[in-house]
């Protein structure tokens, strides 16, 4: 289904807490006020009953679940529909028990944005009160329910009882206590839902303010693991930033002295001496380097072997010629130009 996927941008996740209550106690024919009630995972699970009519075992399902326990089994039926719809929804179990309005609020928001793509949201052949007899508190919470929708219609009968007078003289002694007696219960009546919806936004802000607290602390964890990693944790700016992170006191100078401490490590480090890298190449000769001396000594030992042979050779070829320029000596004794000796 598509919204086993939609994103929190989506729009079903801009519903309100009102309509997403009123569209509960519609559909299952329930009178609850808060959307923390549907954190037993019963609601949820006869929601996806009403979407998909027999596919939940609405006998597992305990609408009088009080503890951890039996909420959690509420979710696992649900995680089996779930399972054997196909849904890949994710069900944060651990949040929703907790009974946190903004978790189980955004959990109901995406229960109404499915209900709605499966059927258009229209479950009018529904019969919630009878499905829900099988469930265990289920007969208990239709009980409940019919009693919360006929307590207007029996305050009536008894507001006009109260105006009966057995006497003239009677009326006339309580007339004047008879506004203030209405008053306060009308003051309260009113006032009630009031409070519970501030109650609601204030819960609502908590969490959101939790939810900013944690994104925020995961941010810091990942940089302390980041700056514990052997690959940098000497680097001066990790140990800055280490000093920040470490800080008890919210203090403006923390962050001054952690800027010193990075500078001063830094010209330290800076004003340390190198050893130069030909001095190094030089002092610590490589086996490739020792291999090409050797090969430039035995080069080296060849030429002088060949320069020796040479200058042998030369000297006995400047020999040979002294004896041929005596044998021409000998042989120009006839030449004419002797003549004229």
């Amino acid at each position: 289904m598509a919204a086993s996927n939609i994103g929190m941008m989506d729009g079903a996740y801009f519903v309100g807490r009102n309509e997403i209550l009123a569209w509960i106690n519609t559909t299952l024919q329930l009178g609850i006020a808060k959307v923390e009630e549907a954190a037993s995972g019963a609601v949820a699970c006869q929601l996806m009953d009403a979407a998909h009519p027999g596919a939940v075992p609405m006998h597992k399902v305990n609408f009088d679940a009080k503890n951890e326990y039996d909420m959690i089994q509420n979710y696992k039926v649900l995680q089996d529909v779930f399972n054997k719809l196909k849904i890949t929804k994710h069900i944060e179990v651990n949040k929703l028990i907790k009974g946190r309005p903004l978790d189980n609020l955004e959990f109901m928001q995406w229960m109404k944005r499915y209900c709605d793509s499966v059927n258009g949201g229209s479950m009018s052949s529904y019969n919630a009160s009878e499905r829900r007899e099988s469930s265990k508190g289920g007969k208990e919470t239709n009980r409940r329910t019919s009693v919360t929708s006929q307590a207007p219609a029996k305050s009536a009968p008894a507001t006009h009882k109260g105006q009966t007078s057995h006497g003239a003289k009677r009326a006339n002694v309580h007339a004047g206590n008879a506004p203030q007696r209405n008053a306060k219960p009308a003051l309260s009546n009113s006032a009630g839902p009031v409070y519970d919806a501030q109650m609601t936004e204030l819960k609502l802000l908590v969490d959101s303010a939790e939810k900013e607290r944690d994104f925020y602390f995961s941010k810091l964890r990942d940089v302390e693991i980041l700056c514990q990693s052997p690959e940098v944790e000497h680097l001066p700016i990790v140990k800055a930033i280490q000093k920040i992170l470490y800080a008890s006191e919210d203090d403006p100078s923390t962050v001054a002295e952690a800027h010193a401490e990075m500078l001063a490590q830094q010209n330290q480090q800076q004003q340390q001496p190198m050893l130069s890298p030909i001095l190094e190449a030089s002092e610590v000769p490589s086996s490739t380097s020792r291999e090409a001396s050797e090969e430039i000594s035995r080069q080296e030992a060849a030429h002088k072997r060949k320069s020796v042979s040479d200058l042998e050779e030369f000297e006995m070829g400047s020999s040979s010629r002294l004896r041929l320029s005596d044998v021409s000596d000998v042989q120009l004794c006839g030449s004419p130009l002797m003549s004229f000796t």
